[in-house]
């Protein structure tokens, strides 16, 4: 049956929705990349909450859902971005998440890293000391878990460094006691205001020297670097000036075939919030490269790039709203609620366009259930045919 949908201005379009899934079908871990798929989180739908309540989390379909991306092959990034750290999820229910995602990839033996970052510092600007020490009560609970840290970009060191040397500081204290490598994470302001002049200057160039010499003085225990900027040619530039072992994890949502396939210098790895939505789709490219088929792997890629963008685009920090929308579309919870509310950050015209732009790709397994939920959204917001 057909559906309208809504327009930026209102006008409704016609559109047919597909009636067969893509046959995506679970696989075991790649041989030439190692992806992962940073993923949301569910809430509670039946929580008494307000925006301003700590989250109310439903364990059962969170955890379910990273089961979901092992089973296809795919790593695990927990407790970061995609999870609403510092939106909706705070530091109490970002630690139980990483003690139970943890537990619950040594069940099934899935790969899991683990965001380790400040955000149990609450208030006005704290003392480089406090910044260190949040840093390393997280890392702590995370080598507990069992789990790979991920060193995230703190808004409270980005308020308080007075420049290079305050990174240097800190990060090196990190790394010299870190147990094994990390992974090392450039989050761009595009996705967080707060973290414009990381790594002691605005002027991108001089924050990635200091990025590099962070890495430099500490080969040994940088296992990666999850590089968010949207910018591919600052990637592929930065992954060439890495010291030999260092991997670069691609963290660019608008550009990751072409970063992933790589040229004749080298590739990148991925962990995406992205893969969160594609994660099947884009576990058969990562085994079509596994082949040694660079056009093949593009060509199923590169398709899905359109709808990337659209649930990047800006506000960036408001793409989770479309990645739990269309998880609630392809059956993985049976609503459409987010901790903080953050379900109402996008408008109706932008949720209707990621629907289609999914359903187009076969994502849904179940194509007439997801026509069906749109259906009714389209409903609640008193669009009739």
């Amino acid at each position: 049956m057909t559906l309208h949908l809504p327009g930026a201005r209102g006008a409704l379009r016609a559109y047919e929705p597909r009636t067969e899934p893509l046959a995506l079908a679970p696989g075991a871990p790649f041989a030439s990349r190692t992806v992962f798929a940073a993923a949301h989180v569910v809430a509670d739908p039946y929580a008494d909450t307000t925006p301003d309540s700590p989250a109310a989390v439903d364990w059962d379909a969170t955890l379910a859902f990273r089961r979901h991306l092992w089973s296809h092959g795919l790593c695990v990034a927990e407790a970061m971005d995609t999870a609403q750290r510092g939106m909706g999820l705070d530091w109490a229910d970002a630690a139980e998440l990483i003690r139970r995602s943890a537990a619950e990839a040594r069940g099934v033996g899935g790969r899991i890293a683990c965001g380790v970052g400040t955000d149990q510092l609450t208030g006005g600007p704290k003392a480089l000391p406090e910044v260190r020490a949040a840093y390393e009560e997280q890392l702590a609970l995370v080598e507990e878990s069992g789990a790979q840290a991920i060193l995230m970009a703190s808004r409270a060191l980005a308020a308080t460094a007075r420049g290079p040397e305050d990174y240097f500081t800190v990060y090196g204290h990190l790394l010299r006691q870190a147990a094994d490598p990390v992974i090392l994470h450039w989050l761009g302001p595009m996705f967080d205001p707060a973290l414009d002049g990381y790594w002691g200057s605005a002027d991108l160039d001089a924050a990635t020297d200091t990025f590099l010499q962070v890495i430099a003085a500490h080969p040994d225990k940088v296992d990666g670097i999850k590089v968010s900027l949207l910018d591919a040619r600052r990637e592929v530039e930065l992954r060439r000036r890495l010291p030999k072992g260092v991997r670069c994890y691609t963290g660019d949502d608008f550009h990751y075939p072409e970063l992933i396939a790589g040229d004749d210098h080298g590739f990148s790895h991925a962990l995406l919030g992205v893969f969160d939505p594609l994660g099947p789709l884009a576990a058969q490219a990562v085994r079509v490269l596994d082949t040694g088929d660079r056009d093949g792997f593009r060509a199923l890629l590169d398709p899905t790039v359109e709808l990337a963008r659209h649930l990047f685009r800006a506000p960036t920090r408001f793409y989770k709203t479309g990645v739990v929308f269309l998880a609630w579309l392809a059956g993985h919870q049976s609503h459409f609620t987010m901790v903080g509310g953050l379900q109402s950050a996008r408008s109706l015209p932008h949720l209707a366009r990621a629907y289609e732009l999914a359903d187009r790709l076969g994502l849904f397994p179940d194509p007439k259930r997801a026509e069906d939920r749109m259906r009714t959204l389209l409903s609640l917001y008193g669009v009739t045919p």
